[in-house]
């Protein structure tokens, strides 16, 4: 199946129904999270590995990413100064790029939502990043406690972000849709549930 297809599949599932379906790996740490309320997206992994507090590898990821790309930083979790903000999100827009998923900060929260690119971040700070490097492109990577391939398939919505290995999507993409149609069916009984228990006291009355 091709990876178009598969980030179809995997963009019209709910991010607690794909955990749920890899025994709730694969999931990242819940401090990364939407910087603005950007929906859903998912594409396949651009990955890059920077120093704390530095973009310069940011920057040439820009040149190389694919549209459709999500680029995932391992920033190492550093929270004192932005890897990305309006400027960088902006080209990214303009490159095709999907989304940023960042274990470290950002900043322009407002001026990502204004351009349209969505961010998942650890956190946001005002203060600006260093350009100096060193870093790495495509390689493996460690992104808010779990290891990111190049080409796995991240996916984030309001919950959060998960990551789907890339050998094992087809399988998993069954299972989280098996799962959003048990928990679909489980829902309409609990409402149906609802609906008779209220047309018995009414009955009563």
């Amino acid at each position: 199946m091709s990876i178009e297809e598969l980030c179809r599949r995997f963009g019209a599932l709910p991010t607690p129904n794909i955990g749920d379906a890899m025994e709730r790996l694969g999931v990242l740490d819940s401090r990364i999270q939407q910087v603005w309320p950007a929906g859903r997206i998912a594409g396949p992994a651009f990955t890059v590995w920077t120093r704390a507090g530095d973009n310069a590898f940011l920057h040439r990821a820009l040149a190389e990413a694919a549209p459709g790309d999500v680029i995932v930083v391992n920033g190492q979790g550093d929270e004192s100064r932005a890897l990305l903000g309006e400027l960088l999100g902006a080209r990214a827009r303009n490159a095709g790029v999907a989304a940023f998923v960042v274990d470290g900060a950002i900043r322009d929260a407002t001026g990502l939502a204004e351009v349209g690119m969505p961010v998942f971040a650890r956190a946001t700070s005002p203060a600006g990043p260093y350009k100096h490097g060193p870093g790495s492109l495509g390689c493996p990577v460690a992104v808010g406690g779990v290891a990111v391939l190049p080409g796995d398939i991240v996916v984030g919505d309001a919950d959060g972000v998960v990551v789907v290995p890339r050998d094992r999507a087809e399988d998993i993409a069954a299972a989280a849709e098996a799962v959003q149609e048990d928990e679909a069916n489980r829902m309409k009984a609990i409402v149906a549930e609802a609906g008779a228990k209220k047309e018995s006291v009414c009955a009563a009355q």
